[in-house]
């Protein structure tokens, strides 16, 4: 056998804010893609997978919800017969590795499943984040649902909030010099620790006064500003996010990086900002100047996402 492809996800802006109902946007990113596959002799990365895919399915089988099932006899059966997903989508780096598995898996398995040729009313996109949010609470231990929905329908998708999420154009790239990128942290980053900081900064009202008053206005205006197409003031406001996580997210952003985010911020050769969770895995970049941005951070590995 061999499933459809799933492809991994950025977003863009949110991270954080969207778990205390800010907005966020998220796009797929096709670099990286994984499917579901199945042999008969198992090993290395193939047989953690299936492991991994064991417990995922023990947690499926007590999930205890109105919204989804899933024809488990099936699941089971696959497993035996060596059901694994080959992913490229590295894990812990912020772009979705898990979101792709629990998409492919509500894909094959779900019983009455919404498909991507439906007409993706709001209810139906909020059932779909409502199901994949429980499913993938088995590898974060909470979760959006946001990852495996923009997997799942490989559209950018626009968060107002937790009740308003709906399908946004992106604008087309242009062969400009500016552009979006990912910054290789080379360490994995792990998302339940980041959140549990997160939920704990949360307790201090001078953090929530920040998150709501800066962090959700800044990205905000960014959110509107790409999807709008101004770029001169993206960049103004980027600079002023990026500035805000510096001073607030300081332990979702590796060590050995603050200086480097300083550095952008007062050259504005670039500006940089958490990718998913932080903690390690990918940065992200926005540079007016990309080849400027590439001579400038040329000890790190990096990759395009997309152009101004």
């Amino acid at each position: 056998m061999r499933g459809p492809l799933f492809y991994a996800k950025i977003l863009l802006f949110g991270e954080y804010g969207i778990i205390k109902d800010s907005k966020g946007l998220a796009i797929p990113y096709n670099s990286y893609r994984g499917a579901l596959k199945a042999a008969k002799n198992l090993s290395g990365e193939a047989e953690k997978s299936n492991n991994c895919l064991v417990k995922f399915y023990n947690y499926l089988v007590g999930l205890d919800t109105d919204l989804v099932s899933f024809n488990l006899s099936e699941f089971k059966e696959d497993l035996e017969n060596g059901l694994y997903f080959d992913s490229s989508i590295p894990q812990g780096y912020g772009v979705g590795s898990s979101g792709a598995l629990v998409a492919s898996i509500y894909d094959k398995y779900a019983n009455d499943k919404i498909t991507v040729l439906e007409n993706l009313t709001r209810d139906k996109l909020l059932k779909l984040k409502g199901i994949f949010s429980l499913m993938e609470s088995f590898f974060h231990g909470k979760s959006s649902g946001l990852d495996p929905l923009n997997s799942y329908l490989s559209l950018p998708i626009l968060i107002n909030s937790k009740t308003n999420i709906e399908p946004a154009g992106i604008p087309s790239q242009k062969e400009g010099k500016g552009a979006v990128f990912l910054l290789d942290s080379e360490q994995v980053g792990e998302t339940e620790p980041m959140v549990s900081i997160f939920m704990n900064k949360m307790k201090n009202e001078g953090f929530r006064k920040m998150l709501n008053e800066e962090f959700a206005f800044h990205t905000d205006a960014c959110i509107e500003d790409f999807l709008r197409g101004n770029v001169k003031s993206l960049f103004g406001n980027v600079k002023k996010l990026s500035k805000v996580v510096l001073a607030n997210f300081k332990p979702m952003i590796p060590t050995s990086f603050h200086k480097v985010w300083e550095q952008g911020i007062q050259t504005n050769d670039y500006y940089l900002k958490l990718c998913g969770s932080g903690g390690g895995g990918y940065i992200l970049g926005f540079t007016e100047d990309f080849e400027k941005a590439k001579k400038k951070l040329k000890d790190y590995r990096l990759e395009l996402v997309y152009r101004f």
